[in-house]
């Protein structure tokens, strides 16, 4: 029997999607596994299977990121459960709807940064009070290639997106003597019901390096500043290189015919 210490990760919003794929990955990675779901705790189909063919020690978590202390009860449920703070924290987790200037709203704009830049940002801040002292806990936030070139659809996501972007190299510097914190920005990823497959061809056609990112890119993207000991206050473009163009809409919006 191995002495090894056991690897733990918690991934918010880590059930279902991209989410799913980096768990998935990171349990081949040899990690234990936290995942959280908004109102169930059960993985997807293809995630499932990763876990049992892994043998992974995993573990579901409930939470509604729009409540109140939210991310204090999830790490103090997580680590009830597992007995440790988590090794990786990566937050994932985020709330997409759709507005822009005319429709922006005080609702919207605050349930927005609320889920996807304060909750990420005090479940970064309370597991940096909870790493034991000599160590050093690695967080890796989930942005948006958007944040370097925004457009106008989503409003109160892209606001709070840059927010996030924003908060990895103070929180960087702020929590350095526990934690490495990064972030990964993805790109057009894993494509809605919204998008053909015609339009998914000129869409890729229009990305510098001729190709979308996809979940392993992402994946792998996390695996790796999970590891990189000497890397902290970063953010990762895994995105085809769409970050350096300028786009009028969302991708959603483009290349319909």
């Amino acid at each position: 029997m191995s002495d090894a210490p056991m690897k733990l990760a918690l991934v918010t919003g880590g059930l279902r999607r991209l989410g799913a794929h980096i768990a998935g990955r990171l349990a081949e990675a040899g990690y234990c596994l936290a995942l959280h779901g908004h109102s169930d705790a059960n993985p997807e189909e293809g995630l499932a299977k990763i876990l049992e063919a892994q043998d992974t020690k995993w573990s579901g978590f409930i939470a509604d990121f729009g409540a109140d202390k939210a991310s204090e009860k999830l790490l103090e449920a997580v680590m009830h459960h597992f007995g440790q703070a988590p090794d990786l924290l990566v937050n994932n987790a985020s709330l997409f709807d759709y507005d822009d200037a005319d429709s922006l709203g005080e609702v919207s704009l605050d349930r927005h940064l609320k889920i996807n830049m304060m909750v990420p940002t005090l479940l970064t801040t309370i597991l940096a009070q909870q790493v034991p002292e000599g160590q050093r806990a690695a967080v890796v936030n989930i942005v948006d290639q958007r944040v370097r070139n925004p457009n106008g659809d989503q409003l109160s996501y892209t606001l709070s997106k840059q927010a996030l972007a924003e908060s990895i190299r103070t929180l960087a510097v702020a929590c350095s003597d526990r934690l490495r914190v990064n972030g990964v920005a993805p790109g057009l990823t894993i494509p809605t019901e919204d998008y053909d497959p015609d339009q998914m061809t000129r869409l890729t056609e229009r990305m510098p390096l001729g190709r979308l990112s996809s979940s392993d890119d992402i994946a792998a993207a996390i695996c790796y500043l999970a590891g990189a000991e000497s890397v902290t206050g970063q953010t990762l473009f895994v995105d085809g290189g769409a970050h350096m163009k300028s786009f009028d809409r969302d991708f959603m919006f483009m290349e319909k015919r």
